[in-house]
């Protein structure tokens, strides 16, 4: 085992990968809950959520360390789970079992393009400040979201929202958590986001806001109810094009950065083109073979997480953290009551804390490069305006192309662009002007 993971070849001990495992696993026990919470509001059963995610990461953080052999622990993406509720079932209008077609599909796109060159060129193609956008969006949209369903934002009898809900315990409660949790990762906890689920969790109860579970361990509920019912015929559609590349381009940027600041601490994953890194090559394999398995089982796209971070900080150097952080997660599988009686607000600023931290990627964006700042913007903007990542891809790509153009900056408009715009671009105008009449 010692010579598989190269333990005293990288300087460090089974002690020290089992404490970085665990220390990984403790930062991210928060996505069993959330994730959870957060997909069962699109109609599909909370308990059978609670273990498909928990398999998810198992599954994906064991590939990650057994195939990879990286200290990278992989689970359902925050974000892009809130896309899936919020964006696609509830947006979109699509049944959750359409919506695990559509994660499914971007996984396998997503698959092919690890396993080609077309990762390189994909991730060559879009402008940089685009990807820091992109982020940007995403993390406006799910805070928006999060404060959406915690009750601090409400929508007033007139279609605009307005500050509401303040004298419900339940949003006092939220506020608090939200509170907590930003205090303590401003101080770098690593397990800011699980103290905060359970401090609002502790507070409800006592307040009688919500009930203590009578029980804190069972046997996993079953995946029965949502395991291969993802409905791929009724999302082969050109309207849906652009929310599979969206799905796409989000996991492979995601990841990219994710590995990038993981790798920093250690050497790893340099090449962020992952031209000649063969480390870096099967671990975006594995996320995408991960997202596929997650759509299997019922869940939305799976991505390395950035908590790997704490792990590797505590010395994690090899695929054996990872290994260790799985096994940890296993025990999880016999919670299913305590997670069932954690109150969604104590999960919701979750939510809020994590969408304005990815918010803050927009710093790297040079708004003073019109291009890049205008379609930043309107990236950025459509996004929770619109309840749709497609709308602001389509909406950044659009502004770009024609902004270069208008200031003849041609060179700057190369092939990938041109083509992923007109791929997001097209299909929604198609189907708004010609299937909506």
């Amino acid at each position: 085992m010692d010579r598989f993971f190269g333990v005293s070849q990288s300087g460090s001990s089974f002690k020290t990968e089992a404490f970085a495992g665990f220390t990984t696993f403790m930062a991210m026990l928060y996505i069993i809950p959330t994730s959870a919470s957060i997909l069962s509001d699109s109609g599909m059963p909370k308990e059978a959520l609670i273990t498909a995610v928990t398999l998810v990461t198992i599954i994906a953080t064991l590939l990650s360390g057994v195939w990879a052999r990286v200290p990278v622990a992989m689970s359902v993406g925050m974000g892009l789970n809130a896309y899936f509720s919020y964006g696609m079932v509830k947006g979109m209008g699509l049944s959750w079992e359409q919506a695990l077609g559509v994660v499914f599909l971007s996984g396998v796109v997503f698959l092919l393009v690890s396993l080609t060159k077309l990762r390189s060129w994909l991730i060559n193609s879009i402008p940089l400040g685009l990807r820091f956008a992109l982020a940007g969006g995403l993390g406006a949209f799910i805070c928006a979201i999060g404060l959406r369903s915690l009750g601090v934002i409400t929508i007033s009898p007139i279609g605009l929202p307005e500050l509401g809900g303040l004298n419900k315990p339940e949003v006092w409660i939220g506020l608090i958590g939200v509170v907590v949790i930003l205090a303590l990762s401003a101080r770098k906890i690593h397990a800011s986001f699980i103290i905060g689920i359970i401090f609002c969790s502790i507070l409800a109860w006592v307040f009688g806001v919500s009930k203590v579970p009578n029980e804190f361990f069972s046997t996993p509920a079953s995946i029965a109810p949502i395991a291969l019912k993802m409905d791929i015929a009724g999302v082969l559609s050109l309207a849906l094009v652009p929310t599979i590349i969206s799905l796409l381009v989000l996991d492979l940027f995601d990841s990219l950065g994710t590995l990038a600041g993981v790798g920093a601490k250690i050497g790893l994953f340099q090449n962020k083109e992952g031209k000649g890194d063969k480390t870096l090559e099967k671990t975006l394999e594995v996320d995408a073979a991960a997202t596929v398995i997650g759509a299997s089982l019922g869940v939305s796209t799976t991505t390395s997480f950035l908590e790997s971070a704490s792990g590797v900080s505590e010395g994690g150097r090899t695929g054996l953290t990872s290994v260790f952080c799985a096994l940890f997660f296993a025990f999880t599988l016999f919670l299913l009551p305590l997670f069932l009686s954690i109150p969604t607000f104590a999960i919701y600023p979750t939510l809020v804390v994590v969408g304005a931290m990815m918010f803050l990627e927009v710093k790297h964006i040079e708004f003073n490069d019109l291009p890049i700042g205008l379609s930043a913007f309107f990236t950025i903007v459509l996004m929770p305006l619109t309840y749709s990542i497609a709308n602001g891809l389509a909406g950044g790509f659009l502004v770009y192309i024609l902004t270069c153009l208008a200031l003849k900056q041609y060179h700057r408009i190369n092939l990938g662009v041109i083509l992923l715009g007109i791929l997001s671009v097209l299909p929604i105008v198609v189907h708004g002007v010609f299937l909506k009449g």
